[in-house]
């Protein structure tokens, strides 16, 4: 059994901490005012500064602070030079570098490669305030700024890139951000045990260069290095090549020690018979039987001085067959209990990942998220309007992680599938603040959630089965019968939530992961009767099993049941409520035919989309090596193995794109033109039949207008006011932090062009 080390148990590095500061200093002038002559800890960051946990650079600095070390933070400071990395003077400690809450790229370009609008985690959402690959630029800098300075890297921008990657802006596989950056060392995942532990042993003295042991760690190493003599390194293509398979010895099997009774090689070829041997019927006979524990131990001892070798990257980067098998064995090794440590060359170094952090326990999430946070904006940003701010700051994250594996979402490459929940007190507590402390609260809680919004405390029902699992989902194919789903935690949650005086309603805006919720109808009712505002929004991604099949995601049985409830649940409260539904076209493994099937669902059932999403390949997803490689990484990787359709070009993607709006007749030119190329001519027309008319005017233009016009789920939503025009992508998870969540329908790293501000990270990808 895992047993890590409380992160509340290490002493805090200075005896006397005193009174938490205002805000983390930004300036000299606060450093002065706080009495500083350094700082241990430097975050720089591409984010404008809120001191709230939503987002990493408080999140993380609050907890250092806690443990006696003084922080500062460069926010958004200005790449052209490195005089801005010297504002505050060289870290005692080491920079500590981060892209903020989105990858750089995702937050700057939508997935038609245009330049977006705004940048919702800046001041007045000006889009030009971060370089594109900050973390590479940013720890440039701050190196040329002060050479002899260590430089950490993390957040969601170094986690997702730490290994070869497909990078969709510039169609190429890219190496991992360790040697473009020169960093000493990057923190991936849920990083706050490995930072902690990295930052004392510092303070200790130790050189950044000989600290190689902390899980959620990567590295830069030498050819061939190893952490000990006795570690055993394996190629992965052995590892997850098809080829002979010897049978499992049973280990129940009671044989003596000297049992010699097989026959060799040649007699069982030959069929010839072998004697038995003689022996003394009054020698002793040793038999042992291996028990299950005996034999996951000696598992697990193997496997902690183990190392994958996945291939290099000048292999996977010429050919797209290994990149898919390599991106399938680093996904394959992402449960903490049972991962092996992995390695990549690049060039004529490696780079070295540690197996991944274990997730945070009950007390520790509640230490993290009960620091003296300002839970507002730095004072120096005046009456700046900041959109991520404005959507989070009435929403409480009460868990982290998500075990749907959802292919085109990178929660799970970051945050793991194990989830970790706060307590019902310190959630509680939290409320109370926002109540006392959060200017403009009117007593509606936004969001209660996170990745998902009913993932809260569910978990396998055995910890051994959770630390021996390789599945990439608890969830698909179908649900596992080890998985706990009893709701009633999260019942009894939002109930206690309510009944705080001051607090009028609670909604739930994260992603639902409604094939979960059937499980638990008195949960469904309890949702639909108290905690939805006239609509919900749900993912069913798709309605064909073939690009389902690619995003693991369930069927649209799962959704007519939840549907069936939640009008049933609907009626009996006396509430016109609604379900909106969100899909991505251009998935891989999505045919034309696949589109158009899901236009003739979407117009059967009446829904007229306003918010719609193009996939977006984002570094290491699934169904990103889908998208570079054309294969199926769910499966064994070889080249005659399965391919996967895969949309590229980018007038596909547009009529994809144009499916899911079939009633826009900005859409209808391309629709026609698709709609004759597959033979489907009979769908032009101005009939009840028809999805698109011959022409723009006239009759047939007419009627289709009418049509349009006439009330339905969508257009209840625009009266809702939910649905606003889009240039955005879901946001991202900051990999050492918890970003906020408000009307949290995507994932952190989903890919989707929602409006980043509608889809903030900590509730990242909607289920």
């Amino acid at each position: 059994m895992l047993s890590p080390k409380n992160i509340r148990a290490t002493p805090p590095y200075r005896a006397d901490i005193g009174t938490p500061a205002p805000f983390l200093p930004m300036s000299r002038a606060e450093m002065d005012a706080l009495g500083w002559d350094s700082c241990d800890v430097i975050l720089v960051t591409g984010d404008a500064y809120i001191d709230h946990p939503s987002f990493g650079m408080a999140l993380i600095g609050r907890l250092l602070e806690a443990h006696g070390f003084r922080v500062g933070i460069l926010s958004q400071p200005d790449w052209m030079s490195a005089e801005p990395f010297r504002a505050l003077g060289k870290p005692n400690l080491y920079f500590g570098i981060t892209a903020g809450n989105m990858d750089s790229m995702v937050n700057r370009y939508t997935s038609d490669r245009k330049i977006r609008s705004e940048d919702a985690y800046t001041p007045n959402g000006a889009p030009d305030r971060r370089p594109d690959h900050a973390v590479v630029v940013y720890a440039q800098r701050a190196r040329e700024a002060y050479p002899g300075a260590n430089i950490v890297i993390g957040s969601i921008e170094a986690s997702l890139r730490r290994i070869a990657h497909y990078d969709y802006w510039s169609d190429k596989v890219r190496r991992s951000v360790l040697p473009d950056s020169k960093a000493d060392i990057l923190l991936f995942g849920n990083a706050e045990r490995a930072l902690l532990d990295l930052t004392h042993r510092l303070a200790g003295g130790e050189s950044i260069r000989d600290i190689r042991d902390l899980r959620g760690t990567s590295f830069m190493v030498p050819r061939d290095w190893k952490p000990a003599p006795d570690w055993l390194e394996t190629d992965s293509t052995r590892v997850d090549q098809p080829g002979r398979v010897d049978p499992h010895t049973d280990p129940y099997e009671m044989k003596s020690k000297n049992d010699a009774s097989c026959k060799t090689s040649e007699d069982a070829q030959s069929g010839a018979a072998v004697a038995a041997p003689k022996t003394d019927p009054l020698a002793a006979q040793t038999i042992r039987i291996i028990s299950r524990e005996e034999r996951q131990a000696a598992l697990k001892e193997v496997r902690g001085k183990a190392v994958l070798r996945l291939p290099s990257y000048e292999a996977v980067k010429a050919d797209p067959v290994l990149y898919a098998h390599a991106s399938r064995v680093f996904h394959l090794e992402s449960n903490p209990g049972n991962a092996r440590a992995l390695v990549q060359a690049h060039g004529e170094r490696d780079v070295w990942l540690n197996p991944p952090p274990i997730p945070l326990a009950m007390d520790e999430m509640d230490f993290v998220y009960d620091r003296a946070y300002a839970r507002a904006p730095h004072p120096s940003y005046g009456k700046a309007r900041i959109p991520a701010w404005e959507m989070i700051r009435f929403s409480v994250n009460i868990m982290r992680g998500c075990f749907g594996g959802c292919t085109f979402c990178s929660i799970t490459e970051h945050e793991g599938r194990i989830i970790q929940s706060r307590s019902e007190p310190s959630i509680l507590r939290e409320i109370e603040l926002i109540r006392d402390k959060t200017k403009g609260f009117t007593g509606t809680i936004s969001d209660l959630g996170g990745p998902t919004a009913n993932m809260y405390r569910l978990a396998c029902k055995d910890k051994k089965i959770e630390e021996s699992c390789r599945r990439l989902s608890c969830v698909y194919p179908s649900i596992c019968s080890n998985l706990g789903t009893d709701h009633s935690k999260l019942i009894q949650l939002y109930r206690k939530a309510r009944a705080i005086p001051g607090v009028k309603k609670i909604l739930i805006s994260s992603g639902l992961r409604y094939d979960l919720a059937v499980r638990s109808p008195e949960y469904v009712k309890e949702l639909v009767t108290h905690h939805v505002g006239g609509l919900l929004k749900i993912a069913p991604e798709h309605s064909e099993d073939g690009p389902l099949s690619k995003m693991m995601k369930p069927g649209m049985g799962a959704y007519h049941r939840f549907k069936e409830l939640f009008d049933r649940y609907s009626k009996e409260a006396g509430k016109e409520q609604y379900l909106i539904p969100y899909f991505i076209a251009a998935h891989p493994g999505t045919t034309d035919e696949d589109m158009l099937n899901l236009a003739l669902w979407l117009k059967q059932n009446d829904f007229r989309l306003d918010q719609v999403q193009t996939f977006l390949p984002t570094p290491m997803a699934l169904a990103t090596a889908m998208y570079h490689s054309r294969k199926n990484p769910l499966r064994k990787v070889t080249v005659d193995s399965e391919a996967v359709e895969t949309v590229r070009a980018g007038k596909i993607r547009r009529l994809h794109k144009a499916f899911l709006r079939y009633h826009d007749p900005d859409n209808w030119e391309i629709l026609r033109e698709g709609l004759r190329r597959m033979g489907r001519s009979d769908l032009i027309g101005g009939g009840p039949q028809h999805l698109v008319p011959r022409q723009s005017g006239g009759a047939e233009f007419a009627v289709l207008e009418q049509r349009r016009e006439t009330p339905g789920p969508d257009r209840l939503a625009r009266k809702f006011g939910q649905n606003k025009p889009r240039d955005g992508a879901a946001v991202q998870r900051q990999p050492i932090a918890k970003v906020g969540r408000a009307n949290q329908a995507r994932s952190a790293q989903a890919n989707s062009d929602r409006p980043r501000p509608g889809s903030l990270p900590a509730s990242a990808r909607r289920k």
